[in-house]
């Protein structure tokens, strides 16, 4: 009797703890975000005629394209000569005649893969010259915003849609941008030299990174921030990142690259700004304050995306800090999140701070230089299948979806959150990282779970598609593939 009564005991004591632990969270206070919309290409007839000139230029043939191509390339010369000839405004009518000649060339390059070389040329040197443009316009001005959206976002969007219909070893892994001199350290890394402070940009292969890259109003394809620290003694490359696991870390490369990366981009403070001509050492500087910081204190993950507050950072904050410290501003234009349903998801793990710094902004600053982008076939349609499907996603978040969890997996989540704090406490990592509470974890479990619900869908959708068409489907056709999965889901 008294066993019965001691193991009655524990079951109770059990079901109280149980029922103790399953009682929710209340949701986070919404914040309210930032001022401003989504930016919007409102351009369905246009992605429409693209693709029929992407039939009709298969049909055609590269041979009796070559002098409409020829005539393109002629044309988009005379544009950059222009661009760099003298200053122009952000409305200047050159420029939108730049942006529809890229997209119209792109749909007849796509069908004749050999001009791809050519046409990375044409779209990076774009892109270099309207960041050498923007050093005069206001960067937290609409109308620049879009320009420089419509011109580099645009131009990578045509130039990757080019890349994706393409065969095997039709493009390098590694697309060169500018030649940036510089004096700092230096590390051989694939065939690129780079240089202490060098920034590397990247985008990860979790679903929580398309949300970081898509989930703001213009919308990118990098969630993630690192610096390059080369030893001036030791010539030892570092690299210094924040991860929501671990917090700020000094990575070898190795460990850098073993951690999945889609893309990885370098951008250089260009040597001829007023900082640099005082010190060209500066970069290293930056460089070597963060890595010193790091290594004398640990930085916890800041998932409030505060940039402002040094106490903990994110990954933007890394390169952000570093920079401010030699007195160099990053960002000439903020990140804002204004949309309802990125604003409310957001919230979810801890976001409090809606007009920040993104990882994908970080490309348009006009104090830096795109030194090289690192990207393959493969890697390149997982990031826009990812894209597609987180921006179904936020368009359903817009629409009051939620990321629903199981009450009744609080309980082992919240004693995993004791358990991960207990070894935060002696240096150690737990299954759940700091910072982040249980509700988040399981949130994100969730979120995780419906995002490959729905790319399965979609590139079951996409291999029919691939099929019929002969051709891999563009992206505006994998959002709407995206959207009947979701819907589908719901």
């Amino acid at each position: 009797m008294r066993k019965r009564k001691i193991a009655a005991g524990i079951v109770l004591a059990v079901a109280v703890l149980f029922a103790l632990l399953s009682i929710p969270t209340p949701d986070p206070v919404i914040a309210q975000g930032a001022a401003g919309q989504p930016f919007l290409w409102k351009q369905d007839a246009t992605w429409t005629a693209l693709e029929k000139s992407f039939h009709e230029a298969r049909e055609i043939g590269c041979r009796g394209l070559e002098p409409r191509i020829n005539q393109g390339f002629r044309q988009g010369r005379e544009y950059l000569s222009t661009l760099a000839a003298s200053p122009v405004k952000p409305d200047a009518p050159v420029l939108t005649r730049m942006e529809t000649l890229t997209f119209g060339l792109g749909t007849m390059v796509a069908a004749c893969p050999e001009r791809i070389p050519d046409y990375i040329d044409l779209v990076t040197k774009t892109r270099s010259l309207a960041k050498h443009q923007s050093q005069g316009w206001d960067m937290n001005d609409r109308v620049v915003r879009d320009r420089l959206y419509r011109l580099i976002y645009g131009g990578r969007a045509a130039l990757e849609e080019v890349m994706l219909q393409a065969p095997a070893g039709s493009f390098p892994a590694l697309v060169r941008g500018d030649e940036v001199s510089s004096v700092t350290p230096a590390y051989v890394f694939n065939g690129r030299t780079l240089h202490s402070g060098d920034i590397l940009i990247s985008r990860g292969g979790a679903p929580t990174s398309a949300l970081i890259a898509r989930g703001n109003d213009y919308p990118g394809n990098f969630s993630h921030v690192a610096l390059l620290y080369v030893d001036d003694k030791t010539g030892v490359p570092g690299i210094i990142e924040s991860h929501i696991e671990v917090g700020v870390v000094v990575s070898t490369i190795e460990a850098y690259i073993k951690d999945k990366k889609l893309r990885v981009m370098v951008l250089r403070l260009r040597p001829d700004i007023p900082q640099m001509k005082a010190d060209p050492m500066l970069p290293n500087k930056a460089a070597k304050r963060a890595y010193e910081e790091v290594k004398s204190r640990h930085i916890p993950y800041d998932f409030e995306m505060d940039y402002l507050e040094p106490s903990k950072w994110f990954c933007s904050e890394v390169a952000s800090w570093a920079y401010r410290q030699v007195g160099v501003e990053l960002w000439k234009g903020t990140t804002r999140m204004s949309a309802p349903g990125v604003v409310k998801w957001l919230s979810y793990f801890g976001v409090t701070h809606f007009e920040t710094q993104a990882p994908a902004d970080l490309e348009y600053d006009p104090q830096l230089s795109v030194v090289g982008e690192w990207r393959d076939p493969e890697t390149l349609w997982k990031d826009h299948v990812d894209n597609a499907v987180v921006e179904a996603m936020l368009e359903g978040a817009d629409e009051g979806d939620e990321i629903p969890y199981s009450w009744w997996m609080l309980p082992p989540a919240r004693l995993a959150k004791a358990y991960s704090a207990t070894l935060n406490v002696f240096g150690g990592v737990g299954p759940i990282p700091e910072g982040m509470d249980a509700t988040a974890a399981l949130r994100n479990l969730a979120l995780s779970s419906r995002h490959e619900k729905i790319m399965d869908k979609v590139l079951a959708q996409a291999a029919v598609f691939q099929q019929q068409q002969g051709y891999r489907p563009p992206y505006w056709e994998l959002v709407r593939m995206a959207n009947k999965a979701r819907k589908e889901l719901r």
